[in-house]
């Protein structure tokens, strides 16, 4: 991301033609200060301690891959029953997104990213001493509430600290991190670990060492400010002018003198229209923008996790070994970090809905090609890893659109049923993938993974583009409105 403004320009007092209360609708002046003051140092360390968190999550979400096979020999456990953890995960991961969703949107986003890293943190530990297959179940269950829940706070508080130039680019760096490097360096881990420790219960080591890292991230992130958005949409003015005045001054922590006052009073105070804001993502047009990229983001969900979870699986299955496996499996997820990456450089350069059906496009023809041309280990390696480029593209795309599509007052709950939608389809379609598998092998099964990118071309060409667009604010003119103001 780079700098709007010189440091110099974002520490100056706001004179001359700066001077002076800012006018204009709440989304304006939001957009003007963030547009003013660039990207700075306190920026970068905000994405800095929010990535950190996520890319360990990343590794928490490939654990039952990655213990998957050592669990089948150690506790005698079934595909089934491997599908369930994964199950497990997914849907605690979706009522997790669905009631953080609820809680920011009343309460802020800030104090939800340590909640959530605390469940997390406490489901690893509880699946590293699990005794027998329900308790780790249980463990799978609170990892999933308190992963839900740090993904979508995650992807709300990127895309509210940064101006439309660099919002994209900001999200899609979330995905960069979890799907590309998580997703990536999860296999590695896992040879890691088992490299290091041995017998029938190295599993536990996989959970255990993930409950460490959770502890650091709890400690950098006490340095994380709510986001002027929230507070603005509240009526909390002084306290968002003092955020955005620490953004300006790149300076997160200790004393602030003289806080410029980069926002007003909107003409109507938006703290005015505070209840039922949460039902709004279900209502009118945001009802129809909800149903459509819940669509999208079931499809592509289904796809990336069916390919994530199964592929060891199918690997060892055909007769390699476990480590062999997970090598195979790394090298294909390499994918998803040029993926996240290409994404989150588009961002700032193409529509949405082009970046999306180019991905949905690229993504079929993987998907029939691993079907009906992967006849050997080399080609399923190819094929696997532009599948899973496709994949992680319109994943880390639909991550920045669904905030864009929303205004303040109900962003964080409309943002969280879309990704909600994506785990449930996450933690339920690898049961019908696997099924295909057994029954019509890799062929049947990548072309129905091929259907669902079929189907997700289809639902965004809907939705309303926000490309370069101000985020919409409550009570005010639509992203449309702002555009024309901004003359994008």
């Amino acid at each position: 991301m780079d700098r709007k403004a010189s440091p110099g320009a974002a520490t100056k007092p706001l004179n001359g033609s700066d001077a002076g209360p800012r006018t204009g609708s709440l989304a304006q002046q939001i957009e003007g200060a963030y547009q003013r003051i660039g990207v700075t140092g306190a920026h970068r360390s905000i994405v800095f301690m929010i990535l950190l968190g996520v890319f360990f999550d990343a590794l928490e979400q490939n654990a039952v891959g990655i213990t998957g096979p050592v669990l089948r020999e150690a506790w005698g456990l079934g595909g089934a029953e491997i599908g369930l953890l994964n199950t497990m995960t997914f849907t605690a991961t979706a009522l997790g997104r669905l009631a953080t969703g609820l809680i920011v949107d009343k309460y802020g986003r800030r104090q939800m990213l340590v909640i959530n890293l605390i469940i997390f943190a406490g489901g690893s530990l509880l699946c590293a001493v699990a005794p027998n297959y329900p308790v780790l179940a249980a463990g799978r269950f609170i990892v999933g509430f308190g992963l839900g829940g740090e993904i979508a706070v995650a992807v709300i508080m990127m895309a509210e600290f940064f101006a439309a130039k660099h919002r994209g680019t900001a999200v899609g760096l979330i995905n960069v991190t979890a799907a590309g490097l998580g997703n990536m360096l999860a296999p590695a881990f896992g040879i890691l670990v088992f490299t290091l420790f041995d017998g029938p219960d190295k599993w536990r080591w996989v959970f255990g060492l993930l409950f460490i890292p959770a502890l650091l991230v709890m400690f950098f992130r006490r340095f994380v400010p709510e986001t002027p958005r929230f507070l603005a949409s509240k009526g909390r003015l002084d306290e968002a002018n003092m955020v955005i005045t620490r953004l300006a001054r790149g300076k997160l922590s200790g004393p602030i003198h003289d806080p410029e006052q980069f926002i007003t009073a909107a003409p109507d105070p938006v703290e005015a229209k505070s209840t039922g804001h949460w039902k709004d993502a279900l209502r009118g047009k945001l009802l129809k923008r909800t149903v459509l990229l819940c669509i999208a983001v079931c499809m592509s969900y289904a796809a990336q996790i069916s390919m994530l979870t199964l592929m060891p699986t199918i690997l060892v299955a055909q007769g390699f070994e476990v480590k062999t496996s997970l090598w195979f499996t790394l090298i294909m997820q390499s994918g998803s970090l040029l993926g996240a990456a290409t994404a989150a450089f588009l961002a700032s350069r193409l529509a949405r809905k082009k970046v999306l059906t180019g991905a949905a496009i690229l993504g079929c023809a993987a998907g029939l090609s691993m079907a009906f041309l992967a006849s050997n280990i080399t080609l399923v390696i190819i094929f696997g890893v532009l599948f899973n480029f496709a994949v992680i593209i319109l994943n880390t795309t639909i991550w920045l659109f669904a905030p864009e599509l929303y205004p303040t007052r109900t962003r964080g709950f409309g943002t969280s049923i879309i990704l909600a939608a994506g785990s449930l389809s996450g933690g339920l379609f690898p049961l019908i993938s696997g099924a295909i598998f057994d029954s019509a092998g890799l062929g049947g099964m990548f072309t129905t993974l091929a259907i669902l990118f079929i189907v997700l071309a289809v639902a965004v060409q809907f939705p309303p583009e926000t490309f370069g667009k101000p985020m919409e604010e409550d009570g005010e003119t639509s992203g449309d409105e702002e555009a024309a103001i901004y003359g994008h």
